[in-house]
């Protein structure tokens, strides 16, 4: 715990048995309480690895919901086992668990109420191998939706995130969907909702093991993006309502 706060660390996972154990192992818990694993019916040994690790809950899917499923039902049973702070982190290993403390001392001390881990602050990105084309694509598309949403953050596609209770209960994530665009829109709702989001330099790595989604999917993903922003535009303006904004 962190100033009596409970400290819920969700993993979810897809393929995640190669780098699962170096994942699990750097979690800070000196300050994590629980950890909760949702295998996304993965075709390795994800599960049974979870299960030799003693990972505190572990759900395991019964089809493949897609990775914005998978982190309905991480958050889901964070809210369940009554979490004060839950951070999502892949455990795929692209992202260090090292950062864990700095990103739950700020909420925990009532800083913020989300905290993002950024490949674009600093040299984290490229440097950890982000292919030019993904970083352009970055780059480009969080301009625009900085634009769109009145925002000033430097990256909107990091999956390194922690939110406090409050966020997961007043944002409607149930109704988001269910493939990878699910990150950009329930950072959508948490803007729309007015609450404040930190971000901190995350290095990142790119190899063979760390999840990515191929060139036509990541094309899906940036359309995808853009309609999310341009809905949150139009909601705000009040010229056109979409129900993920409530």
């Amino acid at each position: 715990m962190v100033n009596n706060k409970k400290v819920a660390v969700v993993l979810p996972a897809y393929n995640a048995g190669n780098t699962l154990q170096k994942t699990y192992d750097e979690i800070p818990f000196d300050i994590v309480d629980e950890v909760i694993l949702v295998d996304d019916l993965s075709n390795d040994n994800t599960y049974e690895l979870a299960t030799n690790l003693g990972i505190d809950h572990i759900i395991k899917h019964d089809e493949n919901k897609g990775y914005g499923g998978n982190q309905k039902s991480c958050y889901n049973k964070a809210l369940e086992i009554d979490a004060d702070i839950v951070v999502m982190l892949h455990p795929d290993y692209q992202y260090t668990p090292k950062l864990i403390h700095s990103m739950v001392y700020l909420i925990a001390n009532g800083v913020y109420e989300v905290v993002l881990g950024s490949r674009i602050l600093g040299k984290g990105a490229l440097k950890g191998g982000m292919p030019w084309y993904k970083y352009f694509a970055n780059r480009i598309l969080t301009l625009i939706q900085n634009i769109l949403m009145n925002q000033k953050l430097s990256e909107y596609h990091t999956g390194y995130r922690a939110f406090s209770k409050k966020v997961l209960q007043e944002v409607q994530y149930e109704i988001n969907s269910d493939d990878f665009v699910f990150d950009n829109q329930m950072l959508a709702q948490i803007c729309f909702k007015g609450f404040d989001i930190a971000e901190i330099t995350c290095p990142t790595k790119y190899f063979d093991e760390a999840s990515s989604i191929n060139f036509s999917r990541s094309v899906k993903y940036g359309f995808g993006v853009l309609g999310v922003s341009l809905s949150y535009f139009m909601h705000k303006i009040g010229c056109g309502k979409s129900k993920i904004f409530k």
